[in-house]
């Protein structure tokens, strides 16, 4: 019975034993081998183990010199792994915490992507049945992130794609708010119609909803018994015909 005192000194060193043999591998890794790692799961598609390992690597080695590039990695593997709130926040981490890094460029084009794809189901549905249940939100975002993109890197490898999708929603953001416009005359809302046909005609001048916008006008200022503004805006829309 000598051995019984012995128990409590063999549970711990087994307790012990478990502990260093099930310890987290990624925890022995250098960050050559962490960065290469996450990168090879980011070219194969497994985004989430990309993430998981970048963030260590992030976390383990924060003032290395792959740390700021990680940032950049986590960013696009959230947004490809459909998650672009958390790419925007990484994103936006990176560009205030480095604001002379060279790729500085690259962190605000993938913030206009992720918000580009948070708009792209309100692009599928652009015909609204109540305005306030459609966020143009995130297309705006989207515009101004390809918008400061432009501005401050005119020569960046990333700015004549962020021109084309300007340009896209641009046009995407003034159907939505001809639709608008649409959907108010449908209900006999003449005013308001006409105040949104207005805003289309002043910001999105040069897009396809304009020339729908001064539709809009003409009748709504018909229904409302304006005739001289209806014909007016009438003339208009024949010249731009």
């Amino acid at each position: 019975m000598r051995w019984l005192p012995l128990i409590p000194l063999l549970a711990v060193l087994f307790t012990l034993g478990c502990a260093s043999t099930g310890g987290d591998e990624l925890d022995t890794l250098s960050a050559n081998e962490l960065y290469n790692r996450a990168k090879k799961a980011l070219n194969s598609g497994d985004y989430e183990t990309a993430i998981n390992t970048f963030e260590r690597l992030e976390a383990r080695f924060p003032f290395g010199k792959y740390a700021q590039q990680a940032q950049l990695e986590i960013a696009y593997a959230y947004y490809k792994f459909n998650e672009p709130d958390s790419s925007i926040a990484t994103a936006d981490r990176f560009i205030n915490n480095n604001p002379g890094n060279p790729h500085l460029d690259y962190a605000y084009y993938l913030k206009g992507l992720a918000n580009y794809t948070r708009g792209e189901n309100l692009m599928d549905r652009l015909a609204p049945r109540e305005p306030s249940e459609r966020d143009t939100r995130a297309l705006r975002d989207s515009f101004n992130d390809f918008t400061q993109l432009v501005k401050k890197f005119p020569d960046s490898r990333y700015t004549p794609d962020a021109k084309l999708r300007l340009v896209y929603l641009h046009n995407m953001l003034a159907k939505y708010e001809i639709n608008v416009a649409y959907y108010y005359m449908k209900r006999g809302a003449y005013v308001a119609a006409a105040n949104r046909a207005k805003y289309v005609i002043e910001n999105y001048q040069r897009t396809p909803a304009a020339q729908g916008a001064l539709e809009v006008l003409v009748e709504a200022y018909t229904k409302m018994g304006m005739v001289d503004l209806a014909n007016d805006t009438q003339r208009i829309l024949d010249l731009n015909k």
